[in-house]
Parts: structure tokens; sequence; C-alpha cells
């Protein structure tokens, strides 16, 4: 029964960095001109923090897709961490 709370609770804390990740993601989409050279920096962090988050196949192309959607301009809305958050739980076939 522990190791089935272990699982939640990291399944919880993915989905509250989640959300904190593409809030910082999202904070650059205000900021008109300073917001899109600001990604030049998030985009790089945001890939790498994605593959420690998530491994695997999973983690590899999420990094990716991350990248590309925070380097390119007016993406920053898409919450790319909470997408694959709900594809790693939801969606995907254990």
């Amino acid at each position: 029964m522990q190791d089935l709370n272990v699982v939640e609770d990291d399944k919880i804390s993915k989905l509250l960095i989640g959300l904190v990740l593409d809030g910082i993601g999202m904070i650059s989409f205000s900021i008109p001109l300073l917001g899109e050279f600001s990604d030049v920096i998030w985009a790089p962090i945001a890939a790498f923090l994605m593959t420690r988050m998530y491994k695997g196949r999973v983690g590899k192309v999420a990094s990716v897709l991350t990248f590309v959607e925070e380097i390119l301009p007016f993406t920053d809305i898409i919450p790319s961490f909470t997408l694959t958050w709900i594809y790693t739980y939801f969606f995907q076939k254990k």
C-alpha cells in the first residue's frame, strides 16, 4: 500500500512542478519584445527539465517539442509540461 502512495505523490508533484514551469514559460508571453528574447534562454532550460522529469522516449520527444514550443514566437501559451503529464498518466499505454 505504501508503494501506491509513493506513486501518487510523484504523480501529484510532477503535476505541480509542471504547472509552475508552464507558468514560468508563459510569463515571457506577457512582456512584449523582451519576453521573446527571454525564450532563447528559457527554451533549452525547459527542454532539459523535461528530460529530467520524464524518462525514456516520452521525455526525449517532449523535450524536443517543448524546446520548439518555447523558441517559436507566440507559442508560449501552450502548456507543454501539463500536456506531457496528461499524456503520461492518462493516455500512455503501460
